[in-house]
This record gives structure tokens, C-alpha cells and sequence, in this order.
């Protein structure tokens, strides 16, 4: 076997698939992958492991390319560090299918007992690695390094029916969890050069030697990472000729004879007289290297000798050499410019003949045809490796033929046997034929010195462990007790048809070129071999504890007002609400959830919902803590249904006297707005707000969506300080008192907890407690009451515009089928008599801008010759006429076949519609569809397109199997002539508000915080957007075009979630996803148990997803987002999905993510502890001052507002005295006090010890009030010298000191004044008192043990 012949069959590829082959984009994208090294606890120590790496398509679920193999490595163990198995081997490729569908599967396989006989390769897992993104570019490769998820099995999973892309669809597949594979990959520029010895879709590894390529120079032994060509050389074939035997007329004849059998066979069809001739013989020349052609293969024309002879052509042998007549000569001699000296290299020659009817009376093509007037067939193929000692030679080459892999990728005919071709004569040469020719070069150096000098340098590199040139090893099948195994060319290649040849069997070629994760037994396994095989999983560790999703409760948080609470309320003066007939509307109680009807909300007449939201006033907590400070101002951040968010502007806290807030003494402060110069407004006190929620601004059906909102959802209320701009706490109350149920209105009023969540820090579960049945379970929060919010709900109805006792009138969007305007020939259309498009004719001066600037500049001010300037006049005009003639028609033409949908679109919902296509035309057409915006496609998956179907009530058929998909992405539809089809169409949109907001404060409010009223109708007016679709026939001529309208709407929030989070860092979060039938619109009753649950993420940078542990197990949803500069806010939402096809979400998480600098403090409880930060200032001056959330424990100096010079340093000295010990987070924000912006923002880590507890106490008081306790304790002075001594304690709530600070003499000792406060509850509190000494540094600490009984 030839050097050219081994490199060809080892490295024979699987085709991609034949939808795929049909018309591939010019351009090809060249990669370079890093496979790393592989760890995770599933790696043995001591095994050996084996990394394969080969392309798959997703979209069809096959395999193509070749499988490129990486060397065995041991896995070590190094402790800490899991199990590892380093590899560290590059991987280079190019492909030109740029498609989300097309992946690189990489395969984990170790080797199974022991010594070289007993020892079996077995799949352990595998991963995808993605290659290009959902906009056709390549991935991502800003990371240098990524690291690949694997699931256990094999890559064979692949290829079950019930394999859904993405992976996360896929419930049967099992993540490998803390196992992965670090890799990287990226685009390779310098790969591009050599494109023309390098085929598509085939992996390579540096280290194997590409004929046409020097071998790798300096330190590196990578020969693909900076390619260098070796120098071509230039080749003359002069004289060729090909002889057939036995004879060129007995060839053809029977050639001839074969094929018009065959179409009579094909046709069932009687001899008719017709025959078959030939009309050319053609010859393709072309440099091979093995792996693909270096250049297109010349074509040349080849006539018999008898021909030529009489055409006296020069360098034709002359017919005394040979038979007379018996020979296809060329006439020209062959230029191959592309020639290299590698033994690899080689002269391809195919003979291919070109035949057609002789007589055509039957009109039958030949079988196979690609048209009527000719017919290809491929009879020969030789392969010359110019392996010369001179420069020049003649060459004589045995032509091949039949079922033999070439590299022309065609099948060649072959004389049959038993044919009378066969029966005369014997012999290789003399069954196929020859090819001979005279070979010259232009180089001074031979072609077998530079072929003896790369031979050279392959024999003394080092063997590459990848898969190199040499020959495969020759497979064990007898070792298996089983039946034969299949490879990737029988499981994934479509079935050969006319014109592909068949893969060859000889030399393992089964093996080397398919898959070869892939070659195990289909047949029916042995148990017990099965379960041997198997690997067993560990329990699952996960790196990131969940954290429970637990929201505010709004049913627990709402307490009825007493009747004291009312009356002062009722006696502040707050506007009074009125209905429809300006009637006082009375507050009653709620009603009770479980008398809720639906009936009742659709059969009220007044169907417009006009909602007030009345915020009264804000008191605190009689229990709150001392940890914080109450706000002074504040000012409210929620949303209402499908509207826009709303901030409200700065509300001051008063008593109801309109004194200013005295604290605790005042159990609640009424709400009064601030102006905008700070003062306070004389208005009535408190806000309010209205939303006018008016069935003719609603979406078709979306009336009782609204009915469904107030009926199951709550709203969420943040309350922050209007002053420090830090987060109060937060409010939820149930929307169901808006139901009104068939009354005219309905007022409620509610008293909700202001309560504060603080999730607690990620703890990570090590070692075997991870193991341990029930370890992981979800964090709590902790949830601590600030306040209360009063606040009232009103519903007042108003009748709708269509007339009483009529139903609404249906709206466009309501219909889910488009139908296509009646342009089918007829221009009637365009000017009929009481048509839609019939309007009334105006001046062009008045339609035209550009005619009516012309004509104006033209004209002079003074006009004495009136009726000259007129003339001109009119000679523009009809010029401008003329020339916007052709325009103007187009444009009404393009009207007259275009269809407008309006979509109201809302972030995760898909909006569902059909459009009907119509096939105007008296003969079939095949209609191609093409959309320019990624959110708007057409629905290609019948199962999807009856989903939707389902959840619209639509009755229209599904037609399986009805598009066409072209190369290019593009669908196609068949249309017969005048038919009518349906194309479903799909607008889904992720995207929603812009991600990231500078600050959250009333800065910046506009005109929505003043607004009285809220309309849902023009909230997404200015973004509305337009898609085109165009549906084309051959030519690229429209027949129909659909104009769809976007409308974007606001979308309901669910739930909120504030996470701080250090700047520049990733939030790496897990969530615990809420039993699913707690989830609103969840339905009853469910077959099959706990659907599974699907997520997606508004912001496409963001990693958000989940899996599904198995029946009865709860789901994780996976955040990673990357935080953004302090004081950036971070904004993004979560849509959660019960069904496989995302139609609608069931919930929707808002989440923000604060970005703060980070600064960390270790530290001792109840000693202070002093540090500084840098205030960097802006381009302008700004008076700011500096707040915390725990102004107890931490002290700023300067405390009140400053100066902060523009662009200049200050310093910032604080003080933190923490009063507990362990981790927390305190925070701290620089406000600017003139226009209330957060300027800065910080995370204080602390690290809290707890100190040394010199002396321990213990008394009993009771509980339940009384007057409290006074107590005394001594302190001994220890020092020789007077000391000055502080005291503080850790609940300065439950102990105060007689005094704070005292002074006593060297060894003198001192009485220590103690007061208890009583305490409302029993039970047992530890209080500790610290000393600490003049520097403030902790000398000793005594616990005090109360008793409370």
C-alpha cells in the first residue's frame, strides 16, 4: 500500500448530513481547542483514561467528521485537589457549517481490566461543547478557560428519538456531578492558510503530520499552531492517453448496452428503439495529499487516437506503438502548479463519460439524471504518487474501477461479470486499463530528495500519542462473546443511493473512519455483564447550598386596624374616594377568598376597573430592634400588574399634628410629599395613585387574565429611607379585595408588616457530611418586622364604550389566523368603490416634504412674472412625477399583497398566530420564508405547533412534515396550484428593561410619579417595532408579505430579590424552586405527578438554569451573574415554565443585584475597632454625607454633610464596635444630600470574635412588665496608675449603666451601677458587659445570665 493510499483510508470521513451538504455558506471558520485536563470525584486512582472528540448535529442527530482520539493518562491525586487526569492536547479544525446545531462531543473513556488481552475500552461519560452561538457567530471565547459538564453514559444517548436540544430539555440525562473537563477554545486565524490541505469537519492534533507541512521548528512539536507550507513544485503530463480493453469499441458497446438496459428497467418499460450514444469523455486531473484535493481537478477532453491522428495534433503517439484507434488521447498537455515532494501527494485521474438519448422516443431520461440533456457517469480512477529518481519519466498507472472509496468520492462502473469484456482477457491491467503519460518538472531538485528528506524527518520525531499515519490496529471481535458490532457509518449515514459510493471493509476501515464511541452491540445484553459495566454514582454534593425561595406572605402580614388606629386616621383629612356617581364609596371588609366567583367578574356590566392605591402612613414597631434608625423621609417602589414600575417621590414622616416623627413615642407617622425644594406640600396628607384598567386597552381575552391577577397574586411593596437610600423593609398585600363581584365599588384597608429578609451567608458543605442522607437542606432567611404601612385599595367600576347589554366587540387579536389580502390577479383591489383603501386625493405639495422644499426654494420672494414662475412650476412637478412613477407603483403593488398583525408582546410569553398563504398562481410553487428578526420564527416542530394550538382553542389542521429547511435556515412550503396553507408563526421575547440602572431613588422620577393616572394602553408607546416576512417563490419574487406589529408590554412581577453582593465579582446563587402547585396558575390535579420545570433568564449574559433531580425531589434554579462597579444595580427577570415549549411562565422573579465595594473587617465584639476609607470625588462638587444601616455599631466621622471636592480624595474615618460575634454584613452608602443619589456604596464583611469572659453572672427577673432590677458588680483595677474605663454592653434594650465611663485608682476597686428593663417574654438571655480601656480596647467582658420567668 502507497504512502498516499494509508493516509487516504485512515483518514476517511463521515459526510454531514445531507440537508446540510446541499448548500453550504462560502466562508469556513477554523478552531483550536485545548482539552486540559479531566477531574472530578467519578476518576478513579491509577486508571487510565482516554479523551474522543468528534462533531455531531443536534438539529438531524447524527455524526459526521471522524472521531480524533487524545493518548492514555493515569489519573493522579494530589490532596486537596479532586482526582485529576492531565492531558494538555490540542485539537485544530475548520467547518462551514455555522449553525447552533453543530457541536464537538467529547467522550470520556477508561480502560477496564488488566493486561493488553483482558483489557476493554468503556464510555464513562461525555459533554457538548458548543460552537457557535444563536446568532450564527462563533461562541463566546472571551474566558481563556471554561470548564464542560458531563453526563454519565455514552454519546449514543444522542441518538434516542426523545433527545431534545438543549441539553436541559433532556430528562434522561444525568448531570456527573463535580466532575468536568477543563478545555478552551478559541478561533485559529493561522489555520485559514492552509484550508486547501486541511478537509472540513476533520479534527486534527498538532502533533500529526499534514502532507504539504514542514515539521514543527523551535521548542513547540505543534506543526498546525503557525503552519509553513513546504514549496510547491510545478508538474507537466504531456502526452497522455488512456487505453480500455479489450478494445474501446467493445467497452463502450457494452458500457452502452448496460445503461439503456438500465433506464428500460427503471422505466418498466418494452425496447422502444432508442439507444444510447456518447456524447464526451472527460478527464479530471488534480493533486491529492491524501486528505482532500489541493486545488478543483482540471477537466480535460479526451478523444479517440483515430481522431486525433487525423487531426495531426502534435505529441499524440503514433498508432505503430499501439492497436490503431484503441485509446482516448488528449491533445494539450496538463500544467499542476500545485504539486509538493511528500509521498503523500499524489496525481488523481477520474474518466468520466457524458452520454444522452439517441432517439428519445419514449422521452424517459436515464435513470439518475441531473437533467434532459446529458447524463454523467464516472467509469475509471487512478492515482499516481511522483516517486521519480530523474527529473523526468514516463509513467504507465493500471486504472481501477467498482465499489473502491477514490478520492473523487464517486462510484466507478465495472465491467460485470461473466460480460465479454471479462471473458477474453485476464489481468489486472488489462480488466481496468492503463492511463499512460511523460512526466517534467521545472525544479532543479528531484521530487524523491525532498520526498526522502520529510520521510526522513517523520521517521525521527517522536511518535504523536494522537492518532497518527500509521496503521490501525486490527480489531478483537472474536474476543466478544456477542454479535457484530456497528459503527457510525451504519447507525448516522443515510442510506447510499446513486452516486455515493459504498464505505470500504477492508483493514478495519470500519473502525478508523466512524465514530468510534459508537462501536458497541445493539443486540440484547447480558445482565449480569451489564451490571458489571455500570458505574455507581455518588450522592450529590453541590458546591452552592440552595437557598429557600421564601417571598413575603402577604395573608400573615396583613393585620386589621384597631379602631383607635381609624379614627386618627380618618381624622387627618385624607382625600375620599368616589365612585361613578361620585358617591362616597364606604370601606368594608375583605371578602372571604373562598367566596370568590368568577361568574360574577364576567357578568358585570361594568367591566373598566378604575384601582387606587392610598398610601396613609408608616409606624414602627414597638418590638423593633435598636439596630437601625427610623427614616425621617421615604419613598415606595412596587408594580402593579402589567405596568410600568413605579418610584414614588420622597414622602416625609409626621405626626398627626404635622409635627415631625418623635420615634417610638408616635405609633404611626402620617405620609406627606416633599416638594421639590424641600419643603413640605399643605395638601391632604398621604399619595395617591390610580390605574385605569379599561377593557379597550386590552388584549383580546386578557380581561380575565386581569380577573386571574387580582384573584391569586399579591402586590410587593418596598419601602426605603428617603435619606440614606437604604432598603426599609418590605410590604406584600393580597389584590383580592379589588374583586368587586358585581358591586359598583369596593374600598378596603389594610395595616401590612414592613418587614426586612436577610438571606444568610452560603455555607458549603465539605467532606462526608455532604454524603449524608437529608444534609442539604435549604437556608432560612431571616425575617426581621420594622413597621407597619397603612394603606387603602379602591376599585371603583365604569361601563364600557359598547353598548349595555351587547357583548364586547372582538378585537383583531383575538382571531389567531392572518388572512392574506385578495390579490390572486385582480387590481380591483387597489381603487374599488367603497374598498378600505379608497382615499381621498391631496395637492403632492401636501404629501411630498421634499417637492414642497423645492418648489419654495425656486420660487422668489417677489413674483412680478406670475404665470412664468407657474410654468415652472408645473414642469417640475411632472418631472418629479416621472421620476417617482416606477416607485410609487412598486410601493402600491407591495400594499396591495401585505398582511399587518399587531402582537402585544409581554417578556416571556409566546405569542401564537397562522398566517394564510395563498398560492395565486395556476401551477405548483415552492414558497420560500424569510423573517429579518430572530424573535419572530416559524414554527417547524409539529408537536409544537399543536401545543399551541391546544392552549389557543384553535381548530385548524397540523400537516405533519410540512416545511422544508433549507441549507441556509430558511423554510420552505409546497404549495399546489391556488391552495391555501396556514403558517404557524411563533414572537418570543427575553429581553426586557435595560439591565442596569445607576441608582434607585425618586432622582429622575419624570412625569409617571406625578401622574395621577396610569394608563395600561400607552404604556409601550415609542418602542413599538416592525418584522417583515416575505414569502418568495423561485427568483426571489414576493407573493405575500406580512407586516407584524410588536407592541412590547409591561409583565407582571412575582416576586422580588435583592441580593449585595461585592463589585466586579460573580454571584454564584442556588434557589430552591417552590412546590409547583403553590405556583400561581399551576393546575389541579395534575397527571403524572410534579411537572418539570424550566427557566430562562431576561439578560443572555447571565447563566441561569435547572435540572430535575428525579420524581418527589425538589428543583434548583443555578444563577452565576457577573457584578458590574459600585454603586451599579444590576436588573434582570427569570421566567419559570412548566411545559417543554415555554408558551407561558407561570412565574416571574425580579431580581437586582447591588454592586458594593468590598471591605473587610476583623474584629473583636464590643471593642472598637478604627479603619478609613478614600472618597474619590466627580466631576462636579457635591455636599454629601455618609449613612449605615447599623449605626450603633458603626461610627463615621465626619457625621454630618460634607464637601466632597470634584475630582479630588477625602478621607472617611470610621469606627465599628460590633455587638455579637460571627460573619455578618453591614452597609454603607454616600448620599448626595442636595439631589438624593447614591454616590458610593460599600459591603463591610465583619469578622466578628467573640472576647474572653473574665467573670459570669446570673439572677432571675420576671417577666410580663413591672419596673426592672437594679443591680451591682465591682471591677478591680489591676494597674499601679489611674485608669479612665468605658462600659457597653451587646443589648443596651434589656441593660443600661449607671454611668457609661468611670476613673479609679491603681488597685483601687470600683462599684459598677447596673439597671435591667423588664421584658415581655419568658425565657433565658445572655447580656455581656464590656470594659474597655481609654483607647477603647476590650480589657475585660462579664456575662450576665437573666433568667426571665
Amino acid at each position: 500500500m502507497s504512502e498516499w493510499e494509508r493516509v487516504f483510508v485512515q483518514n476517511l470521513a463521515v459526510p454531514p448530513h445531507s440537508q446540510r451538504r446541499r448548500a453550504r455558506p462560502p466562508g469556513s471558520r477554523a478552531f483550536r481547542c485545548v482539552l486540559k485536563h479531566l477531574e472530578g470525584a467519578a476518576l478513579a486512582q491509577g486508571a487510565e483514561y482516554q479523551l474522543r472528540l468528534s462533531l455531531f448535529d443536534t438539529t438531524y442527530h447524527h455524526f459526521f467528521g471522524r472521531t480524533w482520539r487524545s493518548g492514555w493518562r493515569a489519573a493522579r491525586a494530589a490532596p486537596p485537589r479532586p482526582t485529576r487526569a492531565a492531558f494538555n492536547e490540542t485539537v485544530y479544525f475548520h467547518t462551514s457549517l455555522n449553525h447552533p446545531g453543530i457541536t464537538a462531543v467529547v467522550e470520556v473513556v477508561v480502560t477496564a481490566g488488566k493486561g493488553d488481552v483482558g483489557s476493554r475500552h468503556l464510555s464513562c461519560g461525555f459533554g457538548l461543547i458548543p460552537l457557535f452561538s444563536s446568532g450564527l457567530e462563533a461562541a463566546d471565547t472571551a474566558a481563556e478557560d471554561r470548564a464542560l459538564k458531563l453526563y454519565h453514559g455514552t454519546p449514543r444517548a444522542l441518538l434516542h428519538p426523545r433527545f431534545q436540544d438543549p441539553m436541559e430539555k433532556n430528562k434522561y440525562l444525568t448531570v456527573m456531578e463535580k466532575s468536568r473537563l477543563q478545555y478552551s477554545l478559541k478561533p485559529h486565524q493561522p489555520l485559514e492558510t492552509i484550508f486547501h490541505l486541511l478537509p472540513e469537519n476533520l479534527l486534527m492534533s498538532g502533533l500529526q503530520n499534514v502532507p504539504g507541512l514542514l515539521p514543527a521548528h523551535g521548542d513547540t512539536s505543534d506543526c498546525l499552531q503557525k503552519p509553513r507550507l513546504v514549496k510547491p513544485v510545478t508538474c507537466y503530463l504531456e502526452g497522455l492517453s488512456v487505453r480500455l480493453y479489450p478494445s474501446l469499441e467493445e467497452f463502450e458497446e457494452e458500457l452502452l448496452d448496460l445503461l439503456n438496459s438500465d433506464r428500460l428497467l427503471k422505466a418498466n418499460a418494452a425496447p422502444d428503439g432508442d439507444g444510447v450514444a456518447v456524447r464526451e469523455r472527460r478527464l479530471h486531473v488534480g493533486v491529492h495529499n491524501g486528505l482532500r484535493f489541493v486545488q478543483a481537478p482540471q477537466v480535460a477532453v479526451l478523444v479517440p487516437e483515430a481522431e486525433a491522428a487525423r487531426g495531426g495534433c502534435p505529441g499524440v503517439p503514433g498508432a505503430g506503438a499501439r492497436d490503431a484507434g484503441q485509446a482516448l488521447v488528449l491533445r494539450s498537455r496538463i500544467h499542476l502548479s500545485e504539486m509538493v515532494p511528500h509521498p503523500a501527494f499524489g496525481v488523481c485521474f477520474q474518466l468520466e463519460y457524458v452520454f444522452c438519448s439517441s432517439g428519445r422516443a419514449g422521452g424517459k431520461a436515464l435513470p439518475g439524471s441531473r437533467g434532459e440533456a446529458a447524463n454523467m457517469c464516472s467509469v475509471r480512477w487512478a492515482v499516481w504518487s511522483p516517486v521519480l529518481g530523474t527529473g523526468e519519466a514516463e509513467v504507465v498507472l493500471p486504472l481501477r474501477g467498482g465499489a473502491r472509496r477514490g478520492p473523487c468520492q464517486a462510484l466507478a462502473y465495472r465491467t460485470p461479470l461473466g460480460g465479454r469484456s471479462s471473458g477474453q482477457f485476464q489481468g489486472k491491467h488489462v480488466e481496468s486499463g492503463t492511463v499512460q503519460f511523460h512526466v517534467s518538472t521545472d525544479s532543479e531538485e528531484h521530487l524523491v530528495t525532498a520526498a526522502e528528506i520529510l520521510r526522513k524527518d517523520r521517521d525521527e520525531s517522536e511518535k504523536p500519542p494522537t492518532l497518527s499515519l500509521s496503521p490501525p490496529a486490527p480489531l478483537q471481535m472474536a474476543a466478544s462473546p456477542r454479535g457484530p458490532g456497528l459503527s457510525v457509518s451504519q447507525l448516522s449515514a443515510p442510506p447510499r443511493g446513486r452516486g455515493q459510493p459504498p464505505v470500504p471493509r477492508s483493514r478495519g476501515s470500519w473502525h478508523e473512519a466512524g465514530i468510534t464511541h459508537l462501536e458497541a452491540d445493539l443486540s440484547s445484553p447480558d445482565p449480569e455483564t451489564c451490571a458489571s459495566d455500570q458505574l455507581r454514582a455518588l450522592p450529590f454534593a453541590p458546591l452552592q447550598v440552595p437557598m429557600a425561595a421564601v417571598g413575603l406572605q402577604a395573608g400573615s402580614s396583613h393585620t386589621l386596624p384597631s379602631r383607635a388606629s381609624l379614627a386618627r386616621l380618618h381624622a387627618a383629612g385624607f382625600p375620599e374616594i368616589l365612585d361613578r356617581n361620585e358617591e362616597l364609596v364606604e370601606i368594608s371588609e375583605p371578602l372571604d377568598p373562598a367566596s370568590f366567583s368568577p361568574r360574577l367578574e364576567e357578568a358585570d356590566p361594568l367591566q373598566g376597573n378604575e384601582i387606587i392605591l392610598q398610601f396613609l402612613a408608616l409606624g414602627r414597631n414597638t418590638q423593633d430592634s435598636t439596630e437601625g434608625t427610623w427614616p425621617q423621609t421615604i419613598f415606595l417602589t412596587f408594580q402593579f400588574y402589567r405596568f410600568p414600575p413605579v418610584t414614588t417621590p420622597r414622602l416625609q414622616l409626621v405626626s398627626a399634628d404635622r409635627g415631625p416623627a418623635a420615634g417610638l413615642a408616635v405609633p404611626a407617622q402620617l405620609l406627606l410629599r416633599v416638594n421639590k425644594d424641600g419643603t413640605l406640600s399643605t395638601g391632604p396628607p398621604g399619595l395617591q395613585l390610580k390605574y385605569m384598567v379599561d377593557p379597550a386597552f386590552l388584549r383580546g381575552g386578557e380581561q380575565r387574565w386581569f380577573v386571574r391577577y387580582l384573584a391569586e397574586h399579591s402586590l410587593q411593596i418596598d419601602v426605603w429611607d428617603g435619606d440614606s437610600l437604604l432598603l426599609v423593609g418590605s410590604a406584600a398585600v393580597r389584590l383580592q379585595p379589588l374583586l368587586r363581584q358585581g358591586r359598583a365599588a369596593v374600598r378596603t384597608h389594610h395595616e401590612l408588616e414592613v418587614a426586612t429578609t436577610e438571606y444568610e451567608p452560603d455555607v458549603t458543605v465539605m467532606g462526608r457530611e455532604a454524603l449524608r442522607h437529608g444534609a442539604l437542606r435549604p437556608l432560612g432567611v431571616r425575617v426581621a418586622v420594622r413597621g407597619h404601612l397603612h394603606l387603602c385599595l379602591a376599585n371603583v367600576g365604569h361601563p364600557c364604550e359598547e353598548t349595555p347589554g351587547q357583548p364586547p366587540s372582538p378585537l383583531p387579536s383575538r382571531s389567531r389566523v392572518v388572512p392574506m389580502p385578495n390579490s390572486a390577479g385582480s387590481w380591483s383591489s387597489l381603487n374599488a368603490a367603497g374598498g378600505g383603501r379608497v382615499s381621498q386625493a391631496r395637492r403632492l405639495v401636501d404629501v411630498d416634504g421634499e417637492l414642497a422644499a423645492v418648489l419654495c426654494s425656486r420660487r422668489p420672494e417677489a413674483r412680478p412674472e406670475q404665470r412664468a414662475w407657474d410654468v415652472r412650476d408645473l414642469q417640475l412637478i411632472d418631472a418629479y412625477r416621472e421620476h417617482t412613477k416606477g416607485e410609487s407603483i412598486a410601493r402600491m403593488l407591495s400594499q396591495a399583497i401585505t398582511a399587518t398583525r399587531t402582537v402585544h408582546a409581554v417578556l416571556g410569553t409566546a405569542e401564537f398566530f397562522e398566517f394564510a398563504l395563498k398560492n395565486p398562481y395556476g401551477v405548483q410553487h415552492t414558497v420560500t420564508i424569510e423573517v429579518d428578526h430572530p424573535e419572530l420564527s416559524v414554527i417547524l416542530d409539529p408537536r409544537e405547533w399543536r401545543h399551541f394550538k391546544e392552549l389557543t382553542k384553535s381548530v385548524t389542521p397540523v400537516e405533519e412534515e410540512m416545511f422544508h429547511l433549507r441549507d441556509d435556515l430558511r423554510p420552505q412550503v409546497y404549495l399546489r396550484p391556488k391552495e391555501t396553507v396556514r403558517i404557524p408563526f411563533k414572537y418570543q421575547t427575553f429581553s426586557a428593561d435595560p439591565a442596569v440602572v445607576t441608582a434607585q431613588g425618586p432622582a429622575g422620577l419624570g412625569a409617571g410619579a406625578d401622574a395621577a393616572t396610569c394608563s395600561l394602553g400607552k404604556s409601550g408607546a415609542g418602542r413599538t417595532k416592525h418584522i417583515e416576512v416575505s414569502f418568495q417563490v423561485s427568483g426571489g419574487k414576493p407573493i405575500a408579505l406580512l407586516r407584524v406589529k410588536v407592541e412590547p408590554q409591561p409583565h407582571v412581577v412575582d416576586q422580588t430579590f435583592r441580593f449585595y453582593h461585592p463589585e466586579l465579582t460573580f454571584l454564584k446563587k442556588t434557589i430552591r424552586l417552590p412546590p409547583w402547585h403553590t405556583l400561581p396558575g399551576a393546575p389541579v390535579g395534575m397527571p403524572g405527578g410534579e411537572p418539570e420545570m424550566f427557566v430562562r433568564c431576561s439578560d443572555p449574559d447571565i447563566i441561569c438554569e435547572t435540572k430535575h433531580m428525579g420524581p418527589g425531589e425538589p428543583q434548583d434554579i443555578f444563577l452565576k451573574v457577573a457584578g458590574g462597579p459600585s454603586p451599579q444595580i444590576k436588573k434582570f427577570f427569570v421566567a419559570i415554565y412548566t411545559d417543554a415549549w415555554l408558551a407561558a411562565p407561570v412565574h416571574i422573579w425580579q431580581f437586582y443585584l447591588h454592586s458594593l465595594q468590598r471591605l473587610d473587617v476583623s474584629c473583636t465584639a464590643g471593642q472598637l475597632a478604627r479603619l478609613s476609607l478614600l472618597l474619590r470625588g466627580t466631576p462636579a462638587p457635591r455636599r454629601v454625607r455618609a449613612f449605615t444601616s447599623h449605626p450603633q455599631e458603626l461610627e463615621v466621622d465626619p457625621d454630618g454633610a460634607f464637601l466632597l471636592p470634584a475630582n479630588g480624595i477625602q478621607e472617611l474615618r470610621i469606627g465599628v464596635r460590633p455587638r455579637r460575634a460571627g460573619s455578618r454584613f453591614i452597609y454603607l452608602n454616600l448620599v448626595d444630600v442636595e439631589s438624593h443619589q447614591l454616590v458610593s456604596s460599600w459591603l463591610l464583611c465583619l469578622c466578628c470574635r467573640q472576647p474572653l469572659i473574665s467573670k459570669a453572672f446570673e439572677i432571675s427577673l420576671p417577666a410580663g412588665g413591672g419596673r426592672g432590677c437594679n443591680k451591682r458588680i465591682t471591677y478591680t483595677n489591676p494597674y499601679p496608675s489611674p485608669r479612665l474605663y468605658f462600659l457597653c454592653t451587646n443589648r443596651p434594650d434589656l441593660l443600661q449603666f449607671k454611668e457609661d465611663s468611670f476613673e479609679v485608682a491603681g488597685g483601687e476597686v470600683y462599684t459598677i451601677g447596673l439597671r435591667f428593663a423588664p421584658s415581655q417574654a419568658t425565657g433565658e438571655e445572655e447580656i455581656l458587659i464590656h470594659i474597655n480601656d481609654h483607647e477603647d480596647k476590650n480589657e475585660e467582658t462579664f456575662c450576665v445570665k437573666v433568667l426571665y420567668q
